[in-house]
This record gives C-alpha cells, structure tokens and sequence, in this order.
C-alpha cells in the first residue's frame, strides 16, 4: 500500500530525535529509523544522505529559534527573555534531551561549540558585558534552571509559572 505521508523529512526528523533522545545517537542506527517509519533505508538517504545531515536537520529549528531570540534580545528585559528563553527550550525539549544525552555526537557536527557561545550572548542580556562572577554565577542558574525544568515531564502547567519566577529570583537575589 503506498505511503499517504506529507512531509516524510519532518516525520523522519521527529522519529529519529525520539530515538536519538532515548538511545543517543551513536547507538540508533539509520536503518531503525527507517523501519520505525516504514520505509526503505534509500527513501531516508533521499532526505538526509548522513546521519550528520540528520543530527543537524533536527537540532537546526532549536538553534535557530534561540540564534533569532539572541538577535531580538538586545536591550530587552531579563524577564522578557527568560520568558520567551523557556518557552523555546520547551518547544525543543527533545532536541535539548538528545543534546544533553550525546554531547560527543554533536560535538564531531560542532554544534555543542555554537550551542556553548550562546553562554556569552546569553549573559549580555541578563547581566552587563562587564558582570562580576556572582552575576554571572546568578545568570547560569537561572538559565541552567530554566533548561531542567523545561525537560521535566507533565502538564508545563505546573512548573512553568514556578520555574520562571525560580529563575528571576535567581538572577536578582
């Protein structure tokens, strides 16, 4: 019976970021992809010729999302951008658990490298170019928070509201 699927590169994407989340992507083959899917391990290669290519088309949305909130961030408040910081993370939440499952993949594409300079940006907008090592201190346990609490399982209802003001309470204390 022929497949009916509209996009199959978002649909091998979503497929393979839940197996690279759970497994890690060294250890999730190409051709369970495929047959979680039900297609041929040629139809994959169409859309992704590597696993690399792969790996990058499902982190790229993540990347792209905070690169455009880094850009739009300059001189906003640390509020604002601890806001629209989670709800980010919270859309990508298992792109970030497959980051943070296998470092060592996403290091060989180099994206742990851009993902890590977010840091630096990241302290521009919530402390000044010039903070003491307890702003900064205070900035990486409102983000590093923000991250963890966006991975928690359940209704975000329930942490979200706590979370942030967790953070901007970090961030200012």
């Amino acid at each position: 019976m022929p497949r009916t699927r509209v996009d199959t590169s978002a649909e091998i994407r979503a497929v393979a970021a839940e197996l690279f989340a759970q497994q890690g992507v060294e250890k999730t083959s190409l051709r369970e992809v495929a047959e979680q899917l039900g297609i041929t391990k040629a139809a994959l290669y169409y859309h992704f010729p590597s696993k690399a290519d792969l790996v990058r088309g499902i982190v790229q949305p993540l990347l792209d999302d905070v690169e455009t909130l880094l850009a739009e961030s300059e001189g906003s408040d640390a509020t604002r951008f601890l806001t629209d910081y989670f709800d980010a993370v919270l859309r990508h939440r298992r792109v970030l658990q497959l980051v943070i499952r296998d470092v060592g993949a996403l290091a060989q594409l180099g994206l742990v490298e851009q993902m890590l300079n977010w840091r630096e940006r990241i302290y521009h907008v919530l402390v000044s170019a010039d903070a003491t090592p307890a702003q900064i201190a205070k900035a990486t346990v409102a983000i590093g928070g923000l991250q963890d609490c966006a991975l928690t399982e359940g209704p975000v209802e329930d942490f979200r509201d706590a979370a942030l003001a967790a953070a901007i309470a970090a961030l200012r204390s």
